[in-house]
C-alpha cells in the first residue's frame, strides 16, 4: 500500500466507529492496520442495518484497508497471540472502558514489554478520572454533556445534531495525534501513551467557534443571552423552489448582497454599517435576508449572488450531493468492487500527497479472513494455528462464506 506512512504498522482493537474511523484513516495513507475482532460476531458494526453479502455498510465505510484477524482475547492463548502481533508493530489502539485493557492482560505495560517503543492510544467516552469515566458512552451522550445539543437547539429545545459528530471527530482528532506521536518516536527515538475522550475532543470543537460568550473571565454573557443570540446563526435560507446557504459576513460580501437583492438602501442603514454592528443586528439582518431570497429560486440566486461575490451554495439532499459538479471534479466519491458486497460507492480519502500518491482502497475483508496470515506472519506455524483455531482461540472465513 502506497502512502506517507507506508511501513507503519498498528494493532487495533477498537470497534464500533471513533477507533475504527481512525484507524481507516491511518491505514488509507498507508499504515498496515491489523484488526483484532471477537470470534464470534466481531465488531458490532458487522450486524448492523443496510447490508448486502453479508456485509453492513457501516462496517464497510470504516474498515477498508485493513486486515482482520478473529482472536478471543479472554482465553490467555489469544492474549499472547495480540502481544506477539505488537512485537512488530508501532501503533497500538483500543476504545475498550478505563481499565478493562489492563484486566486482560493489553494495557500499556504489558503491551510496552512487547514492544517498548510502541506508541499506545487509548480512546474513552467521557474521560479516564472522576465517576464518569467508567460509564458506558454513545455519541448522543457527548453531544447532550458537552453542550453540543444545546448549541444546536440554538436556545430552545436542546437538538442532536443529526450525525454522528463525536465519534467522527474523534476519530480525525486521534488520526492526527497518532500521527504526531510517531513524529515525536522518530526524534526521540520514545514512545508514548495517548489518550483521549470523546467528552474533550467536543469541547475543544466547540471552543473554538461556540464558546465567545465564556472566554472572557470575568464577563461571560448570560445563559438566556446567549441563547438569544443563538436564534440568529441559521444562515440556511428559504428560496422560492428550495434552500440554500448564503454568508455575507465582510464589507465586501454584505455590499455584494445588497446589490444582488437590489437593496441599496441597506448600505446605509446604521445597524448594518460595520461587521461589529452587523453582529449586534444579526436577527435584522438575517430577517431581511431571508425576506429577500424568499422572492426567487434558488437557482437564479445561484446566478445573480456569485456575480456579486456573495459567498452561496444549494442545499442539496444526499443523493444530490454526490452528483453535483464540484464533487465529481473533485473525484470525492469513488466506486470499488467488493468480493461479497458487489459494487460500492464511497468517499475517497480526502487528504492527497503528491508525493506518496495513494492506491485504489482496498475493501473491508471478512471476519477473520486474515487470521492464519497475520499469524504466520507473526512466527506461528501451521500446526500451532491449527491448535488454536481448533480450541477456539483464532477463528479463520471460510472460502463459502458470504
Amino acid at each position: 500500500m502506497a502512502g506517507p506512512l507506508d511501513g507503519v504498522r498498528v494493532v487495533d482493537l477498537t470497534t464500533m466507529i471513533s477507533g475504527p474511523l481512525a484507524t481507516m484513516t491511518l491505514a488509507d495513507q498507508g499504515a498496515e492496520v491489523i484488526k483484532i475482532e471477537h470470534p464470534r460476531g466481531g465488531d458490532h458494526s458487522r450486524q448492523v442495518a443496510d447490508r448486502r453479502g453479508g456485509f453492513a455498510a457501516s462496517f464497510l465505510n470504516n474498515n477498508r484497508n485493513k486486515r482482520s484477524i478473529a482472536l478471543n482475547l479472554k482465553d490467555p492463548r489469544g492474549i499472547e497471540a495480540a502481544l506477539r502481533l505488537c512485537e512488530g508493530a508501532d501503533v497500538f489502539i483500543q476504545n475498550f472502558r478505563p481499565g478493562v485493557a489492563e484486566r486482560i492482560g493489553l494495557g500499556e505495560a504489558a503491551v510496552r514489554a512487547a514492544r517498548p517503543d510502541i506508541v499506545y492510544t487509548s480512546i474513552a467516552g467521557f474521560g479516564f478520572e472522576g465517576d464518569w469515566a467508567g460509564k458506558p458512552v454513545y455519541d448522543p451522550l457527548i453531544q447532550a454533556l458537552s453542550g453540543l445539543a444545546s448549541v444546536q437547539g440554538g436556545g430552545a429545545r436542546p437538538r442532536l445534531v443529526r450525525t454522528i459528530v463525536p465519534d467522527k471527530v474523534t476519530a480525525l482528532q486521534a488520526s492526527q495525534a497518532i500521527t504526531a506521536a510517531l513524529f515525536a518516536r522518530q526524534r526521540s527515538g520514545q514512545g508514548t501513551h495517548l489518550r483521549l475522550s470523546m467528552l474533550d475532543t467536543m469541547i475543544a470543537f466547540l471552543w473554538s467557534s461556540d464558546m465567545a460568550g465564556h472566554t472572557f473571565v470575568g464577563d461571560e454573557v448570560p445563559e438566556q443571552d446567549a441563547e438569544v443570540a443563538q436564534n440568529y446563526v441559521e444562515l440556511i435560507y428559504q428560496t422560492a423552489d428550495g434552500w440554500m446557504a448564503v454568508s455575507a459576513h465582510t464589507d465586501s460580501t454584505w455590499a455584494g448582497l445588497c446589490a444582488a437583492v437590489d437593496r441599496p438602501d441597506w448600505l446605509a442603514d446604521p445597524r448594518f454599517a460595520t461587521v461589529a454592528a452587523r453582529e449586534v443586528n444579526k436577527a435584522a439582518r438575517l430577517d431581511l435576508t431571508q425576506q429577500a431570497l424568499i422572492t426567487d429560486s434558488t437557482g437564479n440566486w445561484m446566478q445573480r449572488l456569485p456575480a456579486h461575490d456573495v459567498p452561496c451554495a444549494p442545499v442539496l439532499t444526499r443523493t444530490q450531493m454526490y452528483a453535483h459538479p464540484q464533487v465529481v471534479a473533485n473525484g470525492a466519491i469513488i466506486e470499488t468492487d467488493h468480493p461479497q458486497a458487489g459494487r460500492l460507492r464511497q468517499a475517497r480519502p480526502p487528504a492527497q500527497f503528491s508525493a506518496t500518491p495513494l492506491d485504489v482502497p482496498r475493501p473491508a475483508r471478512r471476519l477473520g479472513e486474515d487470521t492464519r496470515a497475520v499469524l504466520s506472519d507473526a512466527g506461528y506455524d501451521d500446526r500451532a494455528i491449527d491448535a488454536m483455531i481448533a480450541a477456539g482461540v483464532a477463528t479463520e472465513a471460510q472460502d463459502s462464506e458470504t
